[in-house]
């Protein structure tokens, strides 16, 4: 194996993406290298380079979806080999980022590929289906703290309990509403652009109300389709202001709201505000990842409980990130996931 590899690194602080060489990196006790086929962007991709968050070294490479194949594992590994189809959430450092073509990841946080789905399919899932688990099933500060559907009898506890998502179209978005199905909560009401209201409904909406509709009629319109029952869980997966305060509308007191950005209104005392940080080395993550990713994720995908988003893919490999971010940062991309192809790389 060669010692470097391609990557598509951040230069400096508020720099340019560039495409350069990184070292490959070697897996340490526990961890396992792989060589990716696809890896997908995320908001905070961008947001990184614009607003120079997250990341103090540089150059520095950023992304972390990562799907492909085991190359080597390091000491201690048993159940993975080289070959194995696998995908998970990578970490904000040079050797475990993934927009490059080798990474390093911990094999405890690693699932496989089930059969019938695509490395791009599964690229797409990892940081978008961590932040909605973990805003859905962490305790609170860091989640609305609902029990986990990892038995047959949690996945009925919430039966008959009505939930809201806004935005619903968001990759976060469509992961909370199939996971709050998987939970058996119902109603599942979310807000989106109404074009997607039959994909959303596919995925396990039960309404769909337009994300335009001013706080009072959002209200409203919950308030007819659950027959006044109160709402006790929002999940906002866009966290802008405006959604912030609407979420906060519709709960009931004593409900829960939980964000996927810092909280920028202030909260009643009967209502309770969290926010999802979907970091997966962070101590209130660890276990419920692991749990996750380890020995739920691959069974739930292989019997379609949880779909993939729509993807599309960029040309040029690394290259193509560039543009797919500037995309991204225009609000030009709805309802799918941007992959790249780091093996592409001219």
């Amino acid at each position: 194996m060669p010692a470097k590899q391609k990557a598509l690194l951040l230069d400096k602080k508020f720099g340019e993406f560039v495409l350069g060489e990184n070292d490959i990196p070697t897996p340490g006790p526990g961890d396992v290298l792989i060589k990716i086929k696809s890896t997908s962007l995320n908001p905070v991709d961008w947001k990184i380079q614009k607003y120079g968050i997250f990341v103090e070294e540089f150059p520095a490479v950023v992304g972390n979806d990562i799907a492909g194949d085991v190359e080597e594992v390091g000491e201690g590994v048993t159940e993975f080999k080289k070959g194995d189809k696998v995908f998970g959430q990578g970490l904000l450092t040079n050797e475990r980022a993934s927009f490059q073509q080798y990474t390093v990841i911990s094999s405890s946080i690693l699932a496989r590929i089930p059969p019938n789905l695509s490395y791009d399919q599964v690229a797409a899932l990892p940081v978008a289906l961590t932040a909605a688990y973990l805003g859905l099933y962490n305790a609170l500060p860091h989640g609305l703290g609902i029990t986990p559907p990892l038995t047959e009898a949690a996945q009925k506890e919430y039966t008959g309990t009505p939930i809201v998502i806004l935005g619903g179209a968001t990759s976060v978005g469509q992961f909370a509403i199939q996971l709050a199905k998987v939970s058996g909560f119902s109603p599942i009401i979310t807000t989106a652009s109404l074009k997607h209201t039959d994909y959303l409904k596919s995925l396990g909406a039960t309404n769909v109300l337009d994300r335009n509709l001013p706080s009072n009629e959002l209200v409203s319109e919950v308030n007819k389709i659950t027959s006044n029952k109160p709402i006790q869980f929002v999940y906002d997966s866009v966290s802008l202001p405006a959604t912030q305060q609407a979420g906060l509308d519709v709960l009931a007191p004593g409900g829960r709201l939980v964000l996927v950005l810092p909280v920028g209104v202030k909260a009643p005392e009967d209502k309770t505000i969290s926010r999802v940080v979907g970091v997966i080395s962070l101590p209130q993550n660890t276990e419920l990842l692991h749990t996750f990713y380890h020995d739920k994720i691959s069974g739930w995908l292989e019997k379609g409980i949880i779909k993939p988003n729509k993807t599309e893919v960029l040309p040029e490999g690394l290259k193509g990130i560039i543009d797919g971010l500037k995309r991204m940062e225009a609000d030009q991309v709805s309802g799918l996931k941007l992959v790249a192809h780091p093996q592409e790389t001219a």
